[in-house]
């Protein structure tokens, strides 16, 4: 196998990170959420950047799943990452997500979802700050994926089938 040197790899992660991101930055503009969309959105509750709540953290110490539907408020999208605030327990919570924990991005209004995939490796390269490290999206059957419902039905973005083996 050649070396890429270009990194296609990470050129295919960002493009669809940026995806995430503009999907968000629609909802954080003024008219909010069009119509019936709206997100589950999982992230690794460790990662770093990640700033949400101790009781969380401790609640869910792997991955957490929220949901920006019609309670949500102040959502500020970066671009490496968003902040929202969200009740939980009836209690608003500020929370910050780079867009580089986010492991699932889904909009169930029209079955459009994303899977990024992370390597145990990727995870200590990026609290060392070296992007070297290339997690690659992939597709995910439903069963996978019962926090949030990821579409079965092609809708889901793999890119797979263009990689070599």
């Amino acid at each position: 196998m050649a070396d890429d040197m270009i990194g296609y790899e990470q050129l295919m992660q960002d493009a669809l990170r940026s995806v995430v991101r503009a999907a968000l930055q629609e909802a954080a503009s003024p008219r909010g959420l069009p119509g019936k969309h709206h997100f589950y959105i999982t992230f690794r509750t460790h990662a770093p950047g990640v700033i949400i709540p101790d009781h969380l953290r401790a609640r869910y110490p792997d991955e957490m799943t929220i949901v920006l539907e019609h309670q949500f408020w102040d959502l500020e999208v970066y671009a490496d990452r968003f902040r929202v605030i969200l009740k939980f327990s009836g209690q608003p919570q500020p929370i910050t997500i780079p867009l580089q924990a986010i492991t699932r991005f889904f909009d169930p209004s029209v079955k459009f979802g994303l899977q990024f995939e992370q390597h145990v490796n990727d995870e200590a390269r990026m609290a060392s700050g070296d992007d070297a490290g290339h997690p690659a999206p992939r597709e995910t059957p439903a069963a996978e994926a019962p926090s949030a419902p990821i579409a079965s039905d092609n809708s889901v973005v793999s890119l797979d089938a263009f990689r070599k083996k």
